[in-house]
């Protein structure tokens, strides 16, 4: 066994390695952000700003939660956005617990075979690409669902840093800039989006320039004054549909009208004695997160070692396992019976750890279930306030900007949601992913998802609260995020920054990030049978927001404890901030 500063130098060094890659151009990881009061960790920092003054001025988290919302519809349009959807995993100062689903529903003109040609074939891009991939969205109710039953501030309060954003603009940073990158030409189709997002003569924005957002900032004000009725009912609804109408899209005011927010039991598992809080179906996020967890927590993960050959064959293995029930299981609670007393079962992952070879890769075609036939933008905060309450939320345009579609007049990207349907059975989606019937698309339904607001707990008081966005690897993500700090001593600014690896049963690959596994690890796995593929995709990678409650890491936090609340945000984030007071 490697002594405790051998293996706390092995972390240190890996870690430092992940942020060398090309895109990142970093040292090592930084310290986690400290504070006493408050702690909000988002994508975009003017974001986080807001959030820590509503804490300031006496807000609790979920308002906190709601102003960020809005916020990065103006500041982070690559994924939040009104025009969306999402999840918020809520933990009370009295222990409670609760879970908010907003996301996004298919049109009542929803058909199974809507992006099937006559032949039965996928047509490329209609799920992904204009009106007709557009899902009802929900964060404007779910944001006002939270605020009215949880909040203590007016709506006007939380809105009103955003609208002013939105009317007189902010000056877009270099790290603004970069998620705009590889999306001029395809904003460049919609008129509505290229007016916004392109400069007059059609070129992208630069670090240094302002973005003024008039349009979305009326929406915002709308919304201000009369509430969910100006967004489901009223004027911004009707330009949604006209323009879905005109556009080629089956939107219908009654799909607005009929829109509401689902309040659920959240997922609940242990690990380790940390008692974990997270997203039900519709989406699998959590459900997959305990799967994984009650699997690995057979294997002594704290000795085996970060990066080793051992610990990451047992994650691959459980991950495969996991995506298995995943992608052929789950689905909308309204429509799926889903197993979840069986998915967080230990004698269930006891059972499949029984299956696994611990010399040897499974093989992701046998384990194909009878009957079955062959952004990644999303964005993750993360808020806990003075008296401990603590927010989770994930919230999504699905792809980069959504379906690239803005209704005139709007301002309000809309989302390519309804990818995340099993077009298809056997079929991938955007993110690779292939699922089955219990996913297929219905009217009125919410697609399945992988996002994953977690809040963990441990002796009844908040320990760590964590998300992602990644697509399909949001839950691959926010597991090792948890893993990291729980199993491998990381503090809360390592575990997020620590290059990662995925499998998501099909395709059956190993994905790693550049440098997350040593070569000889690699040529370990190799030599078990697993295909190890580096992907330097920065951006699918997510970038995970996290806070640490009683201390930067575990050894600290066991040790009598440190600062209150330490917050990090992915170093693979150029704008994003965590910020405490």
């Amino acid at each position: 066994m490697r002594s405790p500063c051998l293996k706390s130098l092995s972390i240190t060094l890996i870690v430092a390695l992940s942020t060398f890659a090309p895109r990142q151009g970093l040292a090592a990881s930084p310290e986690p952000v400290k504070a006493e009061h408050g702690m909000v960790v988002t994508a975009q920092h003017l974001a986080s700003d807001i959030g820590v003054e509503v804490l300031k001025k006496g807000g609790n988290a979920i308002d906190a939660a709601v102003a960020v919302g809005y916020a990065l519809a103006v500041v982070y349009p690559t994924a939040g956005n009104i025009g969306g959807g999402g999840f918020m995993t809520i933990r009370f100062k009295d222990g409670k617990t609760t879970f908010l689903d907003f996301r996004e529903r298919a049109p009542l003109a929803a058909t199974k075979t809507m992006y099937l040609d006559d032949k039965g074939d996928l047509v490329k891009g209609l799920s992904t690409e204009g009106y007709l991939a557009v899902g009802v969205p929900g964060p404007v109710m779910g944001f006002e669902f939270a605020r009215s039953r949880y909040g203590t501030k007016p709506l006007k309060e939380l809105i009103d840093p955003a609208i002013e954003l939105a009317r007189e603009g902010f000056v877009l940073q270099q790290g603004d800039i970069e998620s705009f990158d590889g999306e001029t030409e395809r904003l460049a189709r919609d008129p509505a989006a290229a007016a916004i997002f392109l400069k007059p003569d059609g070129k992208p924005f630069a670090a240094g320039d302002r973005l003024v957002q008039t349009d979305l900032a009326a929406s915002l004000s709308s919304i201000a004054e009369k509430g969910t009725d100006a967004f489901y009912k009223g004027a911004i609804a009707d330009a949604i549909v006209k323009a879905s109408a005109d556009k080629g899209g089956i939107l219908a005011k009654e799909d607005f009208e009929r829109y509401q927010v689902r309040e659920l039991e959240p997922v609940k598992c242990n690990y380790r004695g940390y008692d974990i809080v997270s997203s039900p179906p519709p989406s699998s996020g959590g459900l997959i997160i305990c799967e994984i967890l009650n699997i690995l927590e057979g294997y002594p993960l704290s000795y085996l070692g970060y990066g080793s050959a051992e610990t990451v064959h047992a994650m691959i293995e459980a991950m495969r396992h996991a995506y298995v029930d995943r992608n052929t299981a789950l689905g909308d609670p309204a429509f799926v019976e889903n197993p979840v007393a069986k998915l967080v079962d230990k004698s269930y992952a006891k059972e499949i750890r029984a299956k696994i070879d611990p010399f040897k890769a499974g093989v992701s075609q046998e384990l194909m279930p009878a009957g079955f036939t062959e952004s990644k933008e999303t964005t993750h905060y993360s808020i806990i306030d003075d008296e401990g309450n603590a927010v989770a939320v994930t919230y999504t345009l699905n792809g980069s900007f959504g379906a690239g579609v803005v209704a005139p007049g709007t301002g309000i990207l809309l989302n390519n949601e309804m990818d995340d349907f099993t077009a298809k059975p056997g079929t991938p989606n955007l993110y690779g992913l292939v699922q089955g019937e219990a996913n297929a698309i219905e009217p009125g339904k919410t697609p399945l998802s992988s996002m994953s607001p977690t809040i963990i707990s441990r002796d009844g008081k908040p320990f760590m609260v964590i998300g992602s966005p990644g697509g399909a690897r949001i839950i691959t993500i926010t597991l090792e995020a948890i893993i990291n700090v729980i199993d491998h001593g990381m503090n809360i600014q390592e575990a997020v920054d620590a290059p990662r690896v995925h499998h998501q049963w099909l395709p059956d690959k190993v994905f790693m990030e550049p440098y997350a596994l040593s070569p000889d690890t690699r040529k370990l796995l190799s030599a078990m049978g697993h295909d190890v593929q580096v992907d330097e995709n920065w951006m699918i990678w997510g970038q995970a927001a996290g806070i640490l409650v009683g201390g930067e890491n575990v050894a600290e936090i066991e040790a009598g404890g440190g600062a209150r609340y330490n917050g990090a945000v992915d170093s693979r984030i150029g704008a994003g901030a965590a910020r405490g007071y």
